[in-house]
């Protein structure tokens, strides 16, 4: 579900598109296909030693002794989850591939028929939350290809062998102990708390701290059960989720939109807003030439450059980056919705001979465009916003279009 740990990737993604998880509530990671099932070792000793400590501070979190022993009698060390978390982040995609499993025909299709067949419930959940059914179904479709996809690996062994691993012990021991209170208020079962190797479970694919703060009983039934065959609580958690973090009804994602001849491209990114009747005054329009209804104070987003497709987002945009911090995410679920709704996918055309960065080489240009007196901030291999920054004033200071777009020829001016 939701990133919180990483900036938006507006180049590149590390999000796997198997089965299209994506990571939860505060996740750092992108989730592995969640029907994959980890394989488990023999504990080793220094799991177990590490086992009875954290006994320790569970208990002093509020877990009793019987919480803990029934949970974690039947927890594993799995050494592939350790393998997953360190290679995640050289898998890299371009956008324009992302988009295209992530709204492929297939995906719509199945998308269509999900929310036919729970439509009822979808516009329920949208009275309540105020958050457009459509938009659920394709956050919905997105993390568990509508339910068929939830996750096979045990929760609680897979945050274990993380809080072990020690490279985020603080961040999994609090997902360890919010998973072990979700069981002692008897919302789920050890066995039935499953979901993918990074942690993220259900439906809708939620961390275990985002379940205990924004998770609901929307069937009444006593449970939050996000992890069943029925997914009505997991979608309309998800709609309370995005209501908890400033959903505006009726205000879209994103209004794909085409730049006009010699149009200032300094003014792309989000830390410009406009209204849309400003922008339209500068020549920005929708893609029938019409200037895009007041939805609010926006920005001009150029994922792939000059030379890709053209947004205006709004703040619902930004609310959906609460659930995954990557454009590329962002705007499937938009334009995944947007369609399912019966509106027209992205026009505009990509620049599909272009290849993605690897991690090495982001963490590179980062490091070169410091050195060419463009700071970046980091040096972490996320193109995030002052990356983005950082190659629009490169850009601009080597007479190029300066549109932000950190692409292999950028990294090849700077070497």
């Amino acid at each position: 579900m939701i990133r919180a740990t990483l900036a938006a990737l507006s180049v590149a993604i590390t999000l796997p598109v198997a089965a299209m998880a994506t990571p939860l509530a505060q996740s750092p990671h992108p989730t592995a296909r969640p029907g994959a099932v980890v394989q488990a070792v023999a504990l080793p000793a220094r799991f177990e030693a590490w086992i009875g400590a954290f006994e320790r501070r569970a208990r002093a979190a509020g877990i009793r002794p019987a919480t803990f022993r029934a949970a974690f009698a039947g927890v594993d060390y799995l050494p592939d989850v350790i393998r997953r978390d360190r290679s995640q982040a050289e898998f890299t995609k371009q956008i324009w591939e992302y988009l295209d499993s992530a709204v492929s025909d297939a995906r719509l299709r199945n998308g269509r028929a999900a929310f036919a067949a729970r439509r009822d419930t979808l516009r329920a959940i949208e009275r309540r939350y105020g958050v457009e059914a459509e938009v659920v179904t394709a956050i919905w479709g997105l993390e568990s290809a509508y339910g068929s996809y939830r996750g096979a690996t045990p929760t609680l062994s897979a945050m274990a062998t993380l809080a072990y691993e020690g490279r985020r012990a603080a961040f999994f021991e609090d997902q360890l102990i919010a998973a072990l209170k979700i069981l002692q208020d008897g919302d789920t079962t050890p066995g039935r708390m499953t979901g993918s190797w990074a942690g993220a479970m259900g439906h809708t694919q939620f961390m275990p701290t985002s379940y205990l703060d924004y998770a609901v009983d929307f069937t009444g039934d006593g449970r939050r059960d996000i992890w069943g065959e029925d997914p009505t609580d997991a979608l309309a958690s998800t709609a309370a989720y995005l209501e908890a973090f400033g959903w505006t009804r009726g205000q879209p994602w994103g209004v794909e939109v085409r730049l006009p001849a010699g149009f200032d491209y300094s003014l792309t990114g989000e830390k410009v807003k406009r209204s849309p009747a400003d922008w339209a005054r500068l020549g920005v329009l929708d893609m029938d030439g019409r200037a895009v209804p007041n939805h609010g104070r926006a920005s001009i987003l150029l994922p792939a450059g000059a030379r890709g497709a053209a947004f205006m987002i709004f703040d619902n945009f930004h609310v959906i980056e609460r659930y995954n911090t990557a454009d590329a995410y962002v705007i499937a679920v938009g334009v995944l919705s947007d369609r399912i709704a019966g509106g027209q996918g992205i026009r505009a055309d990509w620049p599909r001979g272009d290849r993605a960065l690897s991690f090495t080489e982001k963490k590179e240009m980062q490091r070169l465009l410091g050195r060419a007196g463009f700071d970046t901030g980091k040096v972490d291999g996320i193109i995030g916003p002052n990356t983005i920054d950082a190659v629009r004033r490169y850009q601009a200071s080597i007479g190029v279009v300066p549109d932000g777009y950190a692409s292999l020829d950028i990294l090849r001016r700077l070497r």
